[in-house]
């Protein structure tokens, strides 16, 4: 499938939490039409559990958006702390291609070592993130994609882009994400 010009996109983001914090982490979905908001869904998942993927596709399949729906953007592949997102399954289940967009190159032995030494059910964790692929320089920022081609990809993160490096849904569900979970948003999309 093709996708000259995705203009109807969800970019979603986790709301901060406290390290010492266990349980459900809220996540925000900000759904635009070009440029413009057209609305926003939420959900939780487990702080450093399993559900993230499965979140995801019960959120975006049963919203009023998903009909319209052409691309869904993750900031970063893990929500909730180590929550880690299969792209590739989230992209076969929903049949839209996915971004994971990063504005800095993660250290990648870092969170292998906090996976498969810290983390109950690092390896599993650690295998979805190998399985994602490379985070590649694109666009000002660092993605990993399904569904999408290396070019489309670039075109979509800079048409998106409107204020700063990260696409606009991303940078929306970022302060929205803060808001909720802080009573105020903090400048750092």
């Amino acid at each position: 499938m093709a996708y000259p010009h995705l203009s109807h996109v969800i970019g979603f983001d986790d709301a901060p939490f406290e390290r010492s914090h266990r349980g459900d982490v809220i996540i925000v979905g900000a759904f635009y039409a070009g440029h413009r908001l057209d609305g926003v869904l939420s959900g939780q998942v487990r702080r450093d559990g399993i559900n993230s993927t499965r979140v995801l596709i019960d959120l975006v399949s049963s919203s009023r958006f998903y009909p319209h729906l052409q691309a869904i953007l993750l900031q970063g592949i893990a929500f909730g702390g180590f929550n880690v997102v299969d792209i590739h399954r989230l992209h076969e289940a929903l049949d839209r291609p996915v971004v994971v967009v990063a504005r800095h190159l993660p250290n990648l032995g870092k969170i292998r070592d906090a996976l498969l030494n810290h983390v109950p059910g690092g390896q599993r964790k650690w295998r979805l993130i190998e399985q994602a692929g490379p985070m590649e320089p694109m666009a000002d920022v660092y993605v990993q994609r399904a569904g999408l081609s290396a070019k489309e990809t670039a075109i979509f993160i800079r048409a998106l882009a409107v204020h700063g490096r990260l696409p606009e849904p991303l940078r929306t569900a970022h302060i929205i994400a803060g808001g909720i979970s802080r009573g105020e948003s903090i400048h750092r999309p």
